[in-house]
């Protein structure tokens, strides 16, 4: 069982950025890739971006990539999301998530934090 709190969500103006933050615990969660899932029209939720623990490999959405930054601080136990040139469709809640598979789709992850609503005005 891996549990996940999710912070730092806020509003921001177009062109703005946010870190989000993720609090990770539990059993053996480090054996775990860990993510950001969003909501998405005409999907129930869209990868984002996910790390691995153990070797730091990262990868991101073609939605997001060049704006935003994945990284884990394994003394901390904390996944963050640091996300520049925040657009208006970025508004939606952002998911931490966990899964024992790769990580690269929505659809893989087991466990979820309760989400972190970012906002962007245009």
């Amino acid at each position: 069982q891996v549990q996940l709190v999710e912070s730092g969500g806020g509003l921001v103006q177009t062109g703005g950025s946010l870190r989000l933050s993720c609090a990770v615990s539990g059993r053996a969660f480090s054996t775990y890739a860990v993510g950001w899932v969003r909501p998405a029209p005409g999907k129930e939720r869209e990868f984002v971006a996910r790390i691995s623990w153990r070797s730091g490999i990262a990868a991101y959405a073609d939605s997001v990539r060049g704006r935003v930054t994945i990284s884990a601080d394994n003394a901390m136990n904390t996944l963050y999301l640091q996300m520049n040139l925040l657009k208006p469709e970025d508004s939606v809640v952002y998911y931490c998530a966990a899964t024992r598979q790769v990580g690269v789709r929505a659809d893989e992850y087991d466990y979820w934090g309760q989400g972190t609503q970012v906002a962007v005005s245009s």
